[in-house]
């Protein structure tokens, strides 16, 4: 079986996935605007997100606006918005059944073949949690590559890629680690011995001292 150590590492890095996940699904820096022009200096830097855009002054004042209407967004940001929820609900359930079958725990009983299935079953969510979030990042970043090499878009229109879009993908990353740590916790089976045990052959039926002529 795994060692406890393992368990408490995948996690931990679970753990940190997970808060990766959340913040970088809030911040509003997933694209941000490209300076590519011939005017270099400009006084308005763009940021948008998954819930809001952004404008950051260069006086330093930031003015965000929320999106008015989810019809009206783009499809692929409604399916971003979409894997991201997902992937992290899925990994919180996954931490919270790895968490019951820990070793370092007292919750879920006591037997070892059963904790070591119930932590197996939480690394395989956490898995399936991380990928979620890593198909929704490389979504969005594959729009916003294709956006910037089209040449029909505007110059003053073209993004890059935001601190919020790493910050995400890092996070998916040590929750997907994390869950292939805690799936490692999945019981062997004892292997039967091929010869029999000393004990089971002296127990045999003795053996008869009669001399035949």
């Amino acid at each position: 079986m795994a060692n406890s150590g393992v368990q408490l590492l995948g996690f931990f890095l679970s753990l940190i996935g997970i808060v990766g996940l959340i913040i970088g699904t809030i911040l509003p820096q997933w694209k941000m605007s490209a300076y590519i022009g011939d005017n270099i200096i400009t006084a308005v830097a763009m940021y948008q997100g998954l819930w809001m855009s952004c404008a950051f002054q260069s006086t330093g004042q930031l003015q965000c606006k929320i999106y008015d209407s989810i019809l009206q967004l783009d499809s692929s940001l409604q399916a971003t918005r979409a894997l991201m929820i997902v992937g992290i609900i899925v990994s919180v359930a996954g931490l919270g059944v790895a968490c019951m079958g820990m070793k370092c725990t007292t919750c879920g009983g006591s037997e070892k073949v059963r904790k070591s299935r119930v932590a197996m079953t939480g690394g395989i969510i956490l898995l399936v949690g991380g990928l979620c979030a890593i198909v929704a990042c490389s979504w969005f970043a594959h729009n916003v590559i294709r956006a910037f090499y089209n040449p029909y878009t505007p110059v003053n229109t073209k993004f890059e890629f935001g601190a919020a879009i790493f910050i995400a993908w890092g996070g998916s990353l040590l929750d997907v680690l994390g869950g292939a740590m805690l799936a490692a916790s999945c019981p062997r089976k004892k292997q039967a011995s091929k010869y029999p045990s000393m004990g089971a052959s002296r127990s045999g039926p003795p053996s008869s001292t009669k001399e035949y002529v």
